[in-house]
């Protein structure tokens, strides 16, 4: 199962056209993704023929969240659900690193019958195994996750080891600096059989006049024109490459 994270309608065909199964659509990727607009995901929904799961994430920063921030994320639940989407991808913590089960709960209520994904906030849980069987116990479809590594190539024995404890309770996913160059062999370092990807390439701007003195940018991005779109080269290269591992060796 190929996912390719996206953040415009623009990525979100790129990634169609490159054979991806599915896409998790965000806003504001530079800061790890929140949930898109409204607009963004009724049109995804509307255009694309594979399944669009929605981050529901009501800002930047930490996992923590208020009773308010847990009131916003119910009713970004309710738009995805309304324009179409068929999953919706969520994450909450407690101050001290776990997962806080009764808003995961109402979270996943909230949700139902959309499938759910529990984020990379995983990665940032302080015992992993208790977070997984907490996970399985609420019900959650699927956990995407590093290993708690910065790159998912860097997780891979902590990867496994979820695999293993998962047991096909929950699917594992891997994400994270995935690219043509290391994907298979996390896969088969981890036995998973979810990958997620971004596989952008920087669009260069076409505009000419600049005002030098100017920014609504903040460092590294490099500058306020150019932006990051889903490559369908690149995701092409990407499926083509899970296809052929997928395909059943010929008897001599």
């Amino acid at each position: 199962m190929l996912e390719v994270c996206v953040d415009s309608v623009e990525s979100a065909l790129n990634a169609e056209a490159g054979g991806a199964d599915r896409v998790e659509l965000c806003g504001n990727l530079p800061e790890g993704g929140t949930t898109p607009s409204a607009g963004l995901t009724a049109s995804c929904c509307e255009r694309l023929r594979i399944p669009v799961h929605v981050l529901i994430r009501p800002r930047g920063g930490d996992f923590v969240y208020s009773d308010i921030e847990l009131d916003v994320m119910r009713r970004d639940i309710a738009v995805a659900h309304q324009h179409g989407a068929a999953g919706v991808v969520i994450g909450v913590l407690d101050a001290a690193g776990a997962i806080d089960i009764p808003r995961i709960r109402s979270l996943v209520a909230a949700a139902r019958p959309l499938a759910v994904t529990f984020h990379r906030a995983f990665d940032f849980t302080a015992d992993r195994d208790q977070a997984l069987d907490d996970l399985i116990a609420l019900g959650v479809d699927r956990l995407l996750t590093s290993g708690q590594a910065q790159r998912a190539l860097e997780g891979t024995a902590v990867l496994a080891r979820l695999g293993r404890r998962a047991a096909g309770r929950i699917a594992i996913a891997a994400g994270g600096g995935l690219s043509e160059e290391n994907i298979l062999a996390v896969i088969e370092r981890t036995g998973v059989t979810h990958v997620h990807v971004s596989a952008a390439a920087l669009l260069e701007s076409t505009v000419t006049y600049r005002p030098t003195h100017l920014t609504l940018r903040k460092p590294p991005l490099p500058n306020e024109y150019d932006r990051a779109v889903t490559d369908p080269g690149r995701i092409r290269r990407i499926a083509e490459l899970l296809r052929q591992r997928a395909l059943p060796e010929r008897p001599c």
